[in-house]
């Protein structure tokens, strides 16, 4: 959203998913009381034309079967943001059974889904997360090696955690992080590059414009042949349930873990987004209606 947000003008409507309620309807596949998955954006009510509906994609979609379990999981683990990890992590990546793993934003929606997938294949994870109490939810969740980005040198914690090498790189930050991570890259390894963090509070509009610098070093990717991608999920839309169905089991199974930060109030949805960059959120934020 903070990325988004320099793209669009003042008084726009902020952009953001929702797991919202049927309450009128003139369409049979959307029956009153029934619920959907939409990005309509910062909205307590929204009207859909019927034309709006007919959009490929997953604008709109049916909330997955949640019996048991709380809606809010349709907007994160078994979600956009799980589907995220498990595509964006199995599918690039393509972790191997005793592979060394690296998750930045570890405690996150996504990072954390990465981290257990991770160890449900078989991994060696190293994960990072800004604060004390972040990491010791991501030690929680089966990661081998966890430390703060903040206050440690990374370096150094690469080296002690992987010196052997990391495999696979699942990427949420970009900036600095990554630059000392591609060190510790063994050969042929593989970089799943999932967002850039580290750059969204830059103010430019101008998508556009050419930057010379780069975490991404050119005589690191060359010389240990790296593979590296960036990717959108909407990439797996013709896959997504099959996602959903997957991290579904594995939460039944009790193989993932998940937390979420709930505020309450459509009035408190200004500082809920703002709690996100004091990093007052861990797993999922969401504001309840």
């Amino acid at each position: 959203m903070r990325y988004r947000a320099r793209m669009i003008p003042v008084g726009s409507v902020m952009v953001g998913g929702q797991v919202a309620r049927v309450i009128e309807s003139k369409n049979p596949q959307w029956k009153v009381g029934s619920y959907l998955m939409c990005y309509t954006g910062w909205r307590s009510h929204t009207h859909i034309p019927a034309e709006e509906l007919k959009k490929v994609g997953f604008m709109y979609s049916p909330l997955p079967d949640l019996s048991g379990m709380s809606k809010t999981l349709g907007l994160g683990v078994i979600g956009m943001p799980g589907n995220t990890a498990y595509f964006g992590f199995l599918e690039l990546c393509n972790p191997k059974e005793g592979e060394t793993v690296l998750v930045n934003a570890a405690a996150g929606a996504v990072g954390s889904a990465v981290v257990q997938i991770a160890k449900i294949k078989g991994c060696k994870v190293i994960a990072s997360a800004g604060s004390e109490d972040k990491c010791a939810w991501v030690k929680e969740l089966g990661a081998d090696h966890v430390f703060n980005y903040k206050t440690a040198n990374i370096d150094e914690e690469l080296k002690k955690a992987a010196p052997g090498g990391i495999h696979c790189y699942f990427d949420n930050v970009g900036g600095d992080f990554t630059l000392h991570a591609l060190r510790h890259m063994v050969d042929h390894a593989r970089i799943s590059v999932c967002g850039a963090i580290s750059t969204y509070n830059n103010e430019s509009k101008d998508q556009g414009k050419l930057v010379a610098n780069s975490p991404y070093d050119t005589s690191l990717i060359i010389t240990k042949q790296l593979r590296i991608e960036g990717f959108l999920v909407n990439r797996w839309l013709n896959r997504w349930l099959e996602g959903l169905t997957q991290l579904k089991q594995w939460v039944q199974e009790g193989k993932m873990k998940y937390k979420e930060t709930v505020t309450q109030g459509f009035e408190n949805m200004p500082q809920a987004f703002i709690g996100l960059f004091r990093g007052e959120n861990i797993g999922k934020a969401v504001v309840v209606v």
